[in-house]
């Protein structure tokens, strides 16, 4: 099976400045991203190849201290505004490779607490659903459109998003939260000029631990993801692996 992993990431941030070449506890966030990418690569033993796509030569040169073999993307003008949907920076990617590849795998650069289990969940929910475009990762909502999630009416009062009786979570259907973590495509569905977002095709997903993903788009967001990396780092081995592993992919 061929594999192509892609990791998207433009230059400079509106929420948390630099965020894709800042340090995450004792290493740049990409090497958390890069030691999952190479423990999955010899741990499942698939033919893969990772594509970095970014105008960004910090990030280029943070990632050449390692020893993890890649293939600079780089992002077009086009694409580097933080209005583009990360969609067609991927497809740009996968066209630039030009070669074919059974899957596409996106790995979100700051997203440091996944498992090389997570990313193979993602990628089996896809290969086993033959009529599915591509999967992704999620988790449970602690909220709900339907309970407890509200928004102001045009009468300015508040009121439940989704208004349909229900008098208990329970009684609502099933939520969960994208984490943006992980997401695997079908290379027919990216090449497809008709897809212009993710939800334009049929989804599967793959459900990850609750309360591992934060979105870090500010200073407190990366501090309460290092808080809870350092509990996952200390309780679970899957998640510390990942970490142990930064130090045997830095160049010596």
């Amino acid at each position: 099976m061929k594999l192509l992993f892609t990791i998207c990431a433009r230059k400079g941030s509106k929420g948390l400045k630099n965020k894709n070449i800042s340090n995450f506890l004792d290493y740049p966030i990409c090497y958390y991203t890069l030691s999952a990418y190479q423990l999955f690569k010899d741990k499942y033993g698939f033919e893969c190849e990772l594509a970095v796509n970014t105008d960004s030569e910090e990030l280029i040169n943070q990632i050449k201290k390692t020893c993890i073999n890649f293939k600079h993307i780089q992002r077009t003008d086009e694409l580097a505004g933080d209005r583009v949907g990360k969609i067609d920076v991927i497809k740009d990617t996968y066209k630039k490779m030009n070669k074919e590849f059974d899957y596409i795998i996106d790995l979100d650069l700051t997203s440091p607490l996944r498992t090389v289990e997570d990313i193979k969940g993602v990628l089996d929910k896809l290969i086993e659903n033959s009529n599915a475009d591509a999967s992704f990762s999620m988790t449970n909502s602690r909220r709900s459109p339907y309970f407890n999630q509200v928004c102001k009416n045009e009468k300015g009062f508040f009121e439940v998003v989704n208004n349909l009786g229900f008098t208990s979570r329970q009684q609502a259907p099933e939520i969960f939260d994208m984490n943006a973590s992980i997401y695997a495509y079908r290379p027919n569905y990216l090449l497809d000029n008709n897809v212009k977002k993710l939800f334009d095709g049929k989804l599967t997903a793959y459900q990850m631990k609750d309360t591992a993903i934060l979105d870090i788009d500010n200073p407190e967001d990366k501090e309460m993801m290092e808080i809870i990396a350092r509990y996952f780092y200390k309780e679970y081995d899957e998640y510390n692996q990942i970490y142990n592993n930064i130090r045997y992919i830095l160049k010596p």
